[in-house]
C-alpha cells in the first residue's frame, strides 16, 4: 500500500501523523510511504530522517493526495483540501464530524472512506486514539487557564495556587473522563481549590480516593453547575460523548453569574463545545472576552506541545495503521472491531450512528456495505 504523510495546515499546528520510526516500520513491511517536505519540522524530524528509513519526500502539498491509497494525518481536512479528497482514498485522522457538516458531506460526495481516531472504541468503551490526546488536553487545560488569569492576559490576576495567607484560585472541571481527570490531578497539584463534576458517582468515588488535594466532587445538575459557576475563576469544560455533539451544560447566564476576569476553558470545543458561549478558536487568536470572561476555545491544543504529542499519538496511531496497510481495508476492519467503529463515512454513505444523527443524514451499518468492496 501507499501511505501518504501531509504537512498539516491548521493554525499552528505541529504535530505530524507518522514519526521516521513509524514510516520505517511501514517500509520494512512492504509499503511505499511519502512524506510531504516540512512535515516533521515541527515536531523535530527532518526530511533527511524519513528519507534516512526509506520513504519518498516530495514537494507539494497535493502530491500525497494524489499518489496516495491512505493518508494518515493528525486534524481534519481544512475547506481548502476538500478538492484534493478523492473516491476510494483511505483516510486516518482526527475528523470530529459532528461538529462539521461541511466537511461530513465533502467526505461523503466524494467517496473517501475516513476513519476518525476518536471513534475508535475497544468493547469496554475505551478510546485508545484519542486518550493521549486527552490526556495532553486535559493537562494543558490548567497550564492555559493559568496564564489567562494572569491580568495581563485579561483574567482576574489570581494565582492558581495562591500563597501562604491568600486563598487559590477555585477551579470547576465539568467532566470526570480523561480529560477532566488530568485537568483535577494538575491543577490540584498546583494547590488549586478543585470541584470536579460529574453525572457518574462511581467515577467521582473513585477519583476521590486517588487525587489528592482540596478536592470536592459533586454529580452533575443543572442546579449544582450554577451554583459552583458563581464562584469558580476557572470552568474547565471536558465533556465528551463519543463520535457526537457535545451537550452543552453550561448556559450564557452561568457564565454571566461568573466574575469578571474569570476564565473558560472549553475543551470539548471541537465536538462543538459544552459552553453556550464558546466558539472555535486558533492558536494565533486563542480568546475572546463574552460579558467579562476569558473564554479560550483552540481546537488543536495539543499541537502546542508537539514533541510530547506526536509521540504519545505515534504510540497509539501506528498499529492501527499498520493493520490497514498489511491486510487492507476490508479484511482490517472485518477482523477489528474496534478500528470498524472508526469508521465514520465508507462509499458515500455515513456509517457512524451520531453522525448521522447530528445533521439528520441516512445511517448505514459498515458490515452491510462491506461486501460491495469486494
Amino acid at each position: 500500500m501507499i501511505v501518504g504523510v501531509p504537512r498539516e495546515i491548521k493554525d499552528n499546528e505541529y504535530r505530524v501523523s507518522i514519526t521516521p520510526g513509524g514510516a520505517e516500520a511501514l517500509v520494512l513491511a512492504g509499503h511505499t510511504v511519502i512524506v510531504e517536505k516540512g512535515a516533521g519540522d515541527g515536531s523535530g524530524f527532518g526530511d533527511e530522517e524519513y528519507a534516512r528509513v526509506g520513504a519518498q519526500i516530495v514537494a507539494t502539498h497535493a502530491d500525497p493526495f494524489q499518489r496516495v491509497d491512505m493518508m494518515v494525518k493528525v486534524k481534519e481536512p481544512l475547506p481548502e483540501e476538500y478538492d484534493l479528497l478523492r473516491e476510494g482514498l483511505i483516510l486516518v485522522t482526527f475528523l470530529h464530524l459532528a461538529a462539521s457538516e461541511p466537511l461530513t458531506r465533502a467526505l461523503l460526495d466524494r467517496k473517501v472512506t475516513a476513519v476518525a481516531y476518536e471513534t475508535v472504541e475497544l468493547p469496554g468503551g475505551a478510546l485508545p486514539l484519542l486518550t493521549p490526546m486527552s490526556e495532553i488536553a486535559g493537562r494543558m487545560s490548567v497550564q492555559v487557564a493559568a496564564h489567562y488569569l494572569e491580568k495581563k492576559n485579561g483574567g482576574r490576576g489570581k494565582l492558581l495556587g495562591g500563597v501562604p495567607g491568600v486563598a487559590p484560585a477555585n477551579v470547576v472541571v465539568l467532566g470526570a473522563g480523561v480529560v477532566g481527570s488530568n485537568a483535577a490531578k494538575i491543577a490540584l497539584g498546583m494547590g488549586a481549590r478543585v470541584i470536579l463534576i460529574d453525572r457518574g458517582v462511581d467515577r467521582l468515588r473513585y477519583l476521590s480516593e486517588v487525587l489528592h488535594g482540596d478536592l470536592t466532587t459533586l454529580a452533575s445538575t443543572h442546579y449544582n453547575i450554577a451554583q459552583v459557576l458563581m464562584g469558580a475563576d476557572v470552568l474547565i469544560g471536558a465533556v465528551l460523548v463519543t463520535g457526537a455533539k457535545a451537550p452543552t451544560l453550561v448556559t450564557r447566564e452561568m457564565v454571566r453569574s461568573m466574575d469578571p476576569g474569570a476564565v473558560v476553558i472549553d475543551v470539548a470545543v471541537d465536538q462543538s463545545g459544552c459552553v453556550e458561549t464558546t466558539r472555535p478558536t486558533t492558536h494565533s487568536e486563542p480568546t475572546f472576552l463574552i460579558d467579562g470572561v476569558v473564554h479560550y476555545g483552540v481546537t488543536n491544543m495539543p499541537g502546542a506541545v508537539p514533541e510530547t504529542s506526536t509521540a504519545a499519538l505515534s504510540n497509539v496511531t501506528l498499529p492501527y495503521v499498520l493493520r490497514l496497510a498489511n491486510l487492507g481495508f476490508v479484511k482490517a476492519v472485518s477482523e477489528d472491531a474496534a478500528l470498524a467503529r472508526g469508521v465514520n463515512t465508507f462509499a458515500g454513505n455515513v456509517t457512524h450512528q451520531a453522525v448521522a444523527d447530528a445533521f439528520g443524514l441516512p445511517y448505514k451499518p459498515l458490515h452491510e456495505l462491506l461486501p460491495a468492496a469486494h
